[in-house]
């Protein structure tokens, strides 16, 4: 009777290691997951800081291309050139003299994909700026401070590729959109009179 009971016994804990196993498994894929699917950022500008976070899971490509103008410092010295209080902010592309900033070859359009996975053009989010050429994106790109349906894709348009969202610093954000704008450099108009810089973006430890 003893033996059936130990036999017993080690037949449920064999049943049970594969269980563990697996469980164990799932646990560090949704770990890995969650890692993949946010990295935190700071914008720190003239005005305050602004944290973002960004999704490769949702615009790998787009995150990626974002990520290398940050580990090369492109953005440092950049301004917001383009500030307009009830669409949006943009950056990333001109230094205080108004000279734009060498840029990368162009990322693949990933706007469709992305707004599939749940981004769209609202406020706080971030999305890449481009030309009428839908795969023209490169450094550039623009906080959204109202939302903007009409930039989210559809059938019949591109739109633009939402990457990431503003997670605090909203006030920066505001303070910035509610700056006097005019003329400035090439631009007859909305370019902010007090230059409004981007002195750094950098990775946040995770968490």
């Amino acid at each position: 009777m003893k033996f059936v009971m130990n036999f017993t016994d080690f037949f449920k804990r064999s049943l049970l290691w594969p269980a563990v196993l697996w469980a164990a498994l799932a646990f560090a894929f949704v770990q890995s997951a969650q890692a993949e699917e946010a990295t935190q950022l700071k914008i720190a500008t003239s005005m305050g800081d602004i944290g973002i976070e960004v999704y490769p899971d949702k615009a790998p490509k787009t995150v990626a291309n974002f990520l290398e103008y940050v580990k090369a410092k492109h953005y440092e010295g950049s301004i917001f050139h383009r500030v307009i209080g009830s669409f949006m902010i943009q950056g990333g592309g001109y230094d205080v003299r108004f000279k734009e900033k060498t840029m990368r070859a162009p990322v693949e359009h990933e706007g469709r994909a992305a707004l599939t996975a749940g981004l769209k053009n609202q406020v706080g989010t971030l999305a890449m700026a481009r030309t009428s050429e839908p795969h023209s994106a490169t450094a550039q790109f623009f906080i959204n401070v109202v939302d903007n349906a009409f930039l989210d894709p559809t059938a019949q348009q591109f739109g633009y590729t939402v990457f990431g969202k503003v997670i605090s610093g909203m006030d920066v954000v505001e303070k910035i959109k509610a700056t006097p704008t005019g003329a400035g450099g090439p631009f007859r108009s909305d370019v902010p009179k007090t230059p409004v810089i981007i002195l750094s973006i950098s990775l946040e430890p995770s968490k």
